[in-house]
């Protein structure tokens, strides 16, 4: 695992760094700044603008695309220095990290031409449904059904957990195509417009008040002929790739969200006295230690992918990643709150303030549930041992693709 970056990537880095300097507010890296009211609803306006016309959002498309075309090592060096100003990406995870590359890889040139210029201009916005109710660590198994009627296919059936359904213009949809294939041989991969009749929208509220997720329902539903994306029939390996970007993104950046609440429980720890039990100090040294675990795996993926290498330790870093922070997160969350204690059960969020939750980005908390930030992260950390591939089935990918055990009974 080779630590040193290539000169051109830390000229690269200067470049970087010399432009957050010139477009964020004066201040920025002064400790203790911070934007509020009136100057962060304008700093927030104004701000994709700017990645906009510096030519940040989707750096790594290609030119002819709209980005600029970045390297591997590029796009790691982006995103460490974005991380080390502490200034915001743009966040629009669905279509610049999923169904963007996913176009880019295995759409056609229409298809290229058409959608990626409404998602690098952030014109539309999107969804992914995959997830159904008897269909979620088994996705193959999934029910809704996509046929064709001249030009367009109808479509019939009903995703679950689809983060930002009510917002979303348009859905990457996996259906049905083929009722008689086997059942990862007979799906396509839609895309779908989702302001249309037929669309049945319903949030799905969490305790905290908040309401992300959706079941979605489609009855009749119209998709282009045209929309299907790496051809018919051939939705499974589309649907990997797309699984692969939302895995494979911030080698060097992902673990340090759980470095920072690491810190503020730290804190809180060696203020209410906590820090001095030996019990709680074994815990907070275990959840360092995997920290950095997680750290050194991100640069060890990084360097895999930088030289080209594919052995079995490699095919396995993506499930065993997503194993090892999922559980990770929510080991910590439970020491957390047990670290709180009693200050624990009280809900001391404030409704009126905008916060960052890790992992799950920007939120408010309302009023009548005021979780604050290490709670609603610790409601949220039970659901990351599910979402992106269940633990259960990233430890049968490591069975049997890389320790070639035998394959899981299958029920009779």
């Amino acid at each position: 695992m080779d630590l040193t970056y290539p000169p051109e990537a830390e000229a690269f880095r200067a470049e970087i760094r010399a432009w957050l300097e010139e477009n964020l507010p004066d201040g920025w890296f002064e400790p203790g700044f911070e934007l509020d009211g009136e100057a962060k609803l304008a700093f927030q306006a104004d701000w994709t603008e700017k990645l906009f016309a510096g030519g940040w959002i989707c750096a790594t498309w290609p030119r002819e695309y709209g980005g600029k075309g970045l390297s591997v090592m590029e796009s790691v060096v982006l995103a460490e220095e974005f991380h080390r100003a502490g200034a915001p990406m743009r966040a629009d995870f669905f279509g610049d990290t999923l169904v963007g590359p996913t176009i880019l890889q295995w759409g056609s040139e229409e298809q290229k031409q058409h959608f990626l210029p409404l998602i690098l201009s952030g014109k539309i916005a999107w969804c992914q449904g995959f997830s159904e109710p008897d269909a979620g660590s088994d996705l193959a198994g999934l029910n809704t059904k996509a046929v064709l009627d001249g030009d367009e296919w109808v479509i019939n059936g009903q995703k679950i957990w689809t983060t930002q359904g009510f917002a979303a213009d348009y859905i990457f949809i996996l259906c049905r195509t083929d009722p008689d294939a086997p059942k990862h041989k007979g799906i396509s991969y839609l895309l779908c417009p989702m302001r249309q009749p037929g669309v049945e929208v319903r949030p799905i509220e969490q305790i905290d008040g908040s309401a992300e997720f959706c079941e979605v329902f489609f009855t009749d539903v119209r998709c282009p002929r045209e929309n299907v994306v790496g051809g018919v029939n051939e939705g499974w390996k589309v649907a990997m790739s797309t699984l692969g970007f939302e895995r494979g993104t911030s080698a060097t950046t992902g673990y340090r969200r759980f470095e920072k609440e690491l810190e503020t429980i730290i804190d809180i720890a060696r203020a209410n006295g906590k820090a001095a039990d030996p019990l709680v100090r074994q815990d907070l040294a275990r959840a360092w230690t995997k920290v950095q675990l997680m750290r050194i795996g991100g640069l060890r993926s990084l360097g895999s992918i930088v030289s080209g290498r594919k052995d079995s330790g490699v095919a396995a870093l993506g499930a065993t990643n997503k194993m090892f922070w999922s559980e990770y997160h929510q080991f910590v969350m439970n020491l957390a709150i047990d670290i709180l204690g009693l200050d624990g059960q009280l809900l001391t969020g404030d409704p009126s303030k905008e916060e960052a939750v890790p992992g799950y980005g920007a939120r408010r908390t309302s009023d009548r549930y005021p979780a604050s930030v290490l709670q609603s992260s610790f409601f949220f950390s039970r659901s990351e041992t599910i979402w992106g591939g269940t633990s259960q089935i990233q430890r049968n990918i490591v069975g049997e693709r890389v320790l070639g055990l035998p394959k899981e009974p299958r029920p009779v």
